[in-house]
C-alpha cells in the first residue's frame, strides 16, 4: 500500500514539474527572470524529492522480497522440524538393540539355508550321480519304446462292407 501511495506521489510530482517548467519558460518570455529562477529552484527541490521517493520505493520492494524469502525459510525450517520429529519417533520404535537382533536372526537364517544347500549338494557322490544318470536314461528308454507290431496279415476286404 505504501509503495502504491509513493508511486501516486511520484506521478503528481512529475506533472507538477512539467507545469512549473512550462511556467518558467513563459515567465522568461515575459522578462520575469526572478520569478522563473524561483520556479526552477522549486522544480529542482521537487526533483530531489522525486529521487528520494524512488529510493524509498526501492527500499520497500527490497523489504517485501526479504519478508517473502523469510516466509519461505520459515516453511523450510518447519518442514525440517516435522521431519526430525518423525525420525525421532521412528528411532524410538526401532532401537539399535532391535535392529541388531533382527540382523542377527537374518544372519542365522542365511547361515542355516547355506548349511542346507551344502548338505543337499554335498551328499551326492560321483557314484550317486552316475546312478541318477543311469536311471534317467532308463526312464527315457521306457518312454521311447514303441508298441509291438502284430505279425498276422491284415484281413482281406469283405464284400458288402464299407472300406475302413
Amino acid at each position: 500500500q505504501q509503495r502504491d501511495k509513493l508511486k501516486q506521489y511520484q506521478k503528481r510530482l512529475g506533472l507538477s514539474l512539467e507545469r512549473e517548467r512550462a511556467l518558467a519558460r513563459r515567465l522568461l518570455g515575459e522578462g520575469r527572470k526572478d520569478k522563473a529562477m524561483l520556479l526552477l529552484k522549486k522544480k529542482r527541490y521537487q526533483e530531489q524529492l522525486l529521487d528520494k521517493t524512488e529510493n524509498q520505493i526501492s527500499n520497500l520492494e527490497r523489504m517485501v522480497q526479504d519478508i517473502e524469502f523469510t516466509q519461505i525459510e520459515m516453511k523450510v525450517i518447519e518442514g525440517l522440524k516435522i521431519g526430525n520429529d518423525c525420525l525421532n519417533k521412528m528411532h524410538q520404535v526401532m532401537s539399535i538393540e532391535e535392529v541388531e537382533r533382527i540382523m542377527g536372526e537374518t544372519q542365522d537364517a542365511v547361515e542355516y539355508q547355506r548349511q542346507i544347500d551344502e548338505l543337499l549338494a554335498g551328499n551326492l557322490t560321483e557314484e550317486d550321480e552316475d546312478a541318477i544318470l543311469e536311471e534317467l536314461n532308463a526312464i527315457t528308454q521306457e518312454q521311447m519304446e514303441l508298441p509291438e507290431v502284430p505279425s498276422e496279415p491284415l484281413p482281406e476286404k469283405i464284400p458288402g462292407t464299407l472300406p475302413l
